[in-house]
């Protein structure tokens, strides 16, 4: 799986305006990694440190990304939503930051891809981590639903 980082920063830009608010960068991105960056200036808090919902949104992105770009190579379109997360911060943020999501054991992905392809819903909790200078600032775990489109559009419907 080839990815263009910039194609996928666009697409996130694009999509998901608040990326763009938050100037997210895609840094690197392939089938077992997703780095997402931020800089400082544009989520910045009262304290001139990284503002809690822009740490936990880069988090938040980061695996929806993954999900988003692994079920794109397997040509299963979905629909990609978080049904619920939590952030514990564990260090205030005064420079630029990344959230890097931590692929998931071979089996629970696999588990998720049949649940999607055969039922047309599946569901998986991704872990993130997010840095800055190097050192851990904040741990995220997300649970995601994928919804196959074309049951989304036969619910739709009916």
């Amino acid at each position: 799986m080839n990815l263009d980082c910039k194609a996928v920063e666009h697409y996130l830009h694009e999509h998901i305006p608040l990326a763009q608010v938050m100037a997210v960068s895609v840094e690197s991105i392939d089938e077992s990694l997703v780095i997402l960056s931020a800089p400082l200036a544009p989520n910045i808090n009262h304290r001139n440190t990284a503002f809690g919902g822009s740490i936990s949104t880069l988090a938040i992105l980061s695996a929806w990304t993954f999900v988003h770009v692994r079920l794109q190579a397997l040509s299963i379109p979905c629909r990609i939503v978080i049904h619920r997360n939590n952030v514990e911060y564990i260090r205030a943020i005064e420079n630029n930051f990344q959230s890097r999501c931590i692929v998931p054991p071979q089996a629970e992905w696999k588990r998720f891809i049949k649940t999607v392809s055969q039922r047309g819903k599946g569901r998986i909790v991704l872990d993130a981590e997010v840095y800055s200078e190097g050192l851990l600032a904040a741990k995220f775990q997300g649970e995601y639903v994928a919804l196959k489109l074309e049951s989304t559009i036969r619910s739709i419907l009916n």
